[in-house]
């Protein structure tokens, strides 16, 4: 007689944490890629791409990002592992990340949606204001791929782990 391993609860919350990360943060990594030629070759679309990305932290970012914390407390809780600094800075990253959705990249986006419209509407081209705006997104979304990269790399590799 041979045995099927039993799949417990917690593996089951690890793989469903994984997966809140994976849809929450994975279109992102996207956007370095999209958005600057976007505006070069498609300028018009470009209302609607921050629209978009509004939209996008509202349903799939925010939401996922909050339950990926919610169930990486519950994994550090069932292991006591809150001591250990490779999931404390996960933790405090994801919580950075969540900050910066609400109190940065949400009222950004929604400004660059209204002047990319404003600017279409006005002539077809991007105004030096809209890139001068544009810029510091971009770059806080950077360092935001970065806190992303690191986090996933705390939490496989445990390089602090005591």
């Amino acid at each position: 007689m041979t045995t099927t391993p039993a799949i417990l609860f917690y593996d089951v919350v690890v793989a469903i944490h994984v997966m809140t990360i994976v849809i929450a943060f994975g279109v992102t990594f996207v956007y370095p890629a999209i958005i600057p030629w976007l505006t070069n070759k498609h300028p018009e679309a470009m209302p609607t791409i921050h629209e978009m990305q509004v939209r996008i932290g509202r349903f799939v970012i925010t939401p996922f990002a909050t339950l990926a914390l919610l169930t990486g407390i519950y994994l550090a809780a069932d292991r006591d592992l809150f001591d250990q600094t490779w999931v404390t800075i996960p933790f405090v990253i994801i919580i950075i990340l969540l900050g910066l959705g609400g109190a940065f990249f949400t009222p950004r986006e929604k400004q660059l949606a209204a002047l990319a419209r404003r600017d279409i509407d006005a002539g077809g081209t991007l105004s030096d204001e809209y890139h001068g705006r544009a810029k510091p997104v971009a770059l806080v979304g950077a360092l935001s791929s970065l806190l992303i990269l690191f986090a996933i790399f705390c939490m496989v590799a445990k390089p602090f782990a005591s």
